[in-house]
């Protein structure tokens, strides 16, 4: 069986490494790390969420964006008359990019399912993955969350030993009398 570390240690990727990455490669690295870790991803959780053609149509939608970026641009001729780009390259390369954030954000709630599930079978923890994040973040987010497995275990083992202690039965308190207290209920 499978420890809560398991997954972490298999992708064995920090979020803030992911990040950088993306930044370092003009966004290429997300889509190089579900390739690689899509399958053991899929393979830890026990559930086949995603398919690498998914994969495939991510890196077209962002192939063919990159590659029609530079003509969205307008071109300006010698005599410094701008030139319009045509209308439907801006369209084409608006679609293909919204289609890759749409594809990223099925697959990051098609992974949030699988993980819940998983972690909710095998270590009976409900992982609770903001859905906002999910939508804004994406693989990130996923990332995030497999990352911070083994710690929302041992917060949750913490507050299930907290809650099945019994409750100490204390003897009710009786107000204290003394001299401080005579005077002030004279009259």
């Amino acid at each position: 069986m499978s420890t809560i570390t398991t997954l972490k240690e298999k992708l064995a990727t920090p979020t803030l490494h992911l990040a950088l990455m993306t930044i370092a490669t003009g966004g290429v690295w997300p889509l190089v790390w579900l390739y690689k870790h899509q399958d053991t991803l899929m393979q830890e959780t026990g559930q086949r969420f995603s398919s690498s053609v998914l994969i495939i149509w991510m890196a077209v939608c962002f192939g063919l964006s990159a590659l029609l970026r530079p003509y969205t641009s307008p071109v300006i001729d010698p005599l410094n008359y701008t030139l319009h780009t045509p209308v439907v390259i801006i369209a084409i390369t608006g679609i293909l990019s919204l289609a890759l954030m749409v594809l990223y954000i099925v697959w990051a709630f098609k992974a949030r399912s699988a993980l819940q599930h998983y972690t909710l079978t095998q270590f009976q923890l409900e992982l609770k993955m903001n859905v906002f994040y999910t939508f804004a973040f994406s693989v990130y987010y996923v990332n995030y969350c497999i990352n911070a497995l083994p710690d929302a275990l041992a917060k949750q083992q913490i507050l299930r030993a907290h809650l099945q202690q019994p409750a100490m039965q204390t003897a009710p308190v009786s107000p204290v009398t003394g001299p401080a207290n005579e005077g002030s209920n004279t009259q």
